[in-house]
């Protein structure tokens, strides 16, 4: 036997504990497991060295402005930068332009990305109500990852794109969807069996609040979370739990920031309904205390609220009501991310830094090395139909593997960063445990954080799922 390429003497994660072992590649497959070491030539060996060969991490909530804003960031950068960090899959979402509405965008969308990627990807489908109810299940015949609706943003009437700031009586913009719309695309996505996952906050309330707010004449962190409070989060999370208990959609709550939110979550669940949620680092790690020291660099929607909502959210990780852990990565330049408050926009880097920073709150005792294998693999890889294939070391999957140094340390650095765009709230922020090697289908993309192949991505297309 000719191996491709031996990981000697790590600790393997078996899905349950971690055995001291040796991980044999063979034609982009795990093809053996084995504490004793197998006979046959090997093409390439890496001694682990007592690290952690974790199946590869799956970032399933990134924005690469691709195409479109690509001044920002675009997918060989942000593919590149999730190498850099250790993870093996992402999920592209599909607010792009042309945004990802029907099967042909979505197969223009694989031959842009493809040449790209640095790491394998899914790709969501968009969901605009009434203007492509019609282009859902043949979607979903062709591979999207899962659907997203981005509940309470206008669209703009010709190019379909979505408006963050929408106000009445804006021309050429169709205003968010009635409830009426929205629970046609619950039963429409319910059909394909696929997740629906939804921007969880209440438009109108926060149109209400923005307006009060500003006429007052405060530009202070506070003042936006007063624009944008829990209660909006609340409210769109309990309509969406409530209809999608009617039509039996498989839905997913995105970026949840609040205490209230992970509360709806976890009473859905309790009564056994199929109602998932992830949240982000910037909500476990940064508070509205932070905005002092990071400043703008934070600022995204849902916004990064308070200590009692970060302290629940932790508890909903622990406990299981929280499923996935993700980065929403959203680049802007720095140029754009620089002035007031309330003009700039919301989002920044992240694909890079979730897993040191996950794996750093192993470190710190937060959470067990199995619950972030769990969070950052296993969990995503079963929500969207692809596991064992994806999120596992079984014998005979995909060789996606990320190794891990729990003892290493190091100081996340903007200029570091291998995104185009570098804005980050987690500068100077010191880790413990950090990737050291990236492995996609047995290539291995990253080593010491170094990139060290071309992009080698492919298409990852939604499976069944239990």
């Amino acid at each position: 036997m000719v191996w491709d390429h031996v990981i000697k003497n790590g600790y393997i994660y078996s899905g349950t504990d971690f055995v001291k072992g040796n991980l044999y590649i063979k034609d982009g497959k795990i093809a053996a497991i084995s504490e004793n070491e197998l006979e046959g030539e090997t093409l390439k060996t890496t001694d682990a060295n007592e690290q952690y060969v974790l199946p590869g991490f799956i970032d399933t909530h990134i924005h690469s402005r691709d195409p479109g804003a690509t001044y920002k960031e675009d997918f060989y950068y942000s593919t590149q930068a999730a190498a850099a960090g250790g993870i093996t899959s992402v999920f592209e979402m599909p607010n792009t332009n042309p945004p990802i509405n029907n099967v042909e965008n979505l197969q223009k969308q694989v031959g842009n990305l493809s040449p790209k990627a640095h790491v394998d990807f899914g790709i969501w489908g968009i969901c605009l109500g009434d203007l492509n109810m019609k282009d859902l299940l043949p979607l979903h015949e062709a591979g999207v990852i899962g659907f997203k609706f981005f509940w309470g943003y206008a669209i703009n009437s010709k190019t379909f794109q979505l408006m963050y700031n929408y106000k009445d009586g804006e021309e050429e913009v169709i205003p968010p969807l009635p409830d009426g719309e929205v629970y046609d695309i619950f039963q429409e996505v319910a059909k394909t069996g696929q997740t629906l996952a939804i921007h969880a906050e209440n438009n109108e309330l926060i149109q209400r609040l923005t307006k009060k707010v500003e006429e007052s004449g405060r530009r202070d962190y506070e003042a936006l979370l007063q624009c944008r409070p829990n209660l909006a989060e609340k409210l769109t999370i309990q309509t969406g739990i409530a209809m999608a208990k009617k039509t039996g959609t498989r839905l997913h709550i995105l970026h949840i920031s609040s205490e209230e939110g992970v509360q709806a979550v976890r009473q859905a669940q309790k009564e056994g309904y199929p109602i998932t949620g992830e949240t982000c680092p910037h909500f476990l790690f940064l508070s509205n205390e932070d905005y002092e020291t990071v400043g703008p660099q934070m600022k995204v929607y849902p916004p990064v609220k308070y200590k009692k909502d970060q302290e629940e959210l932790w508890q909903g990780i622990q406990d299981g009501t929280i499923s996935i852990v993700c980065s929403d990565h959203a680049p802007h330049t720095e140029e754009e991310k620089d002035g007031d408050l309330w003009s700039i926009p919301a989002g920044m880097c992240g694909v890079e830094t979730l897993a040191p920073l996950l794996l750093n709150a192993v470190s710190e005792g937060k959470i067990t090395l199995n619950r972030a294998c769990e969070l950052l693999s296993e969990n995503p890889a079963k929500q969207f139909g692809v596991y064992p294939q994806k999120g596992s070391l079984a014998v005979g999957t995909d060789a996606d593997i990320t190794i891990v140094d729990m003892n290493k340390e190091m100081v996340i650095k903007r200029e570091n960063l291998h995104s185009k765009s570098k804005v980050t709230a987690f500068d100077q922020f010191p880790v413990k445990g950090v990737p050291t090697a990236t492995i996609v289908r047995g290539i291995t993309v990253m080593e010491e954080g170094q990139i060290v192949s071309k992009p080698i991505g492919q298409i990852i297309k939604s499976g069944k799922v239990d």
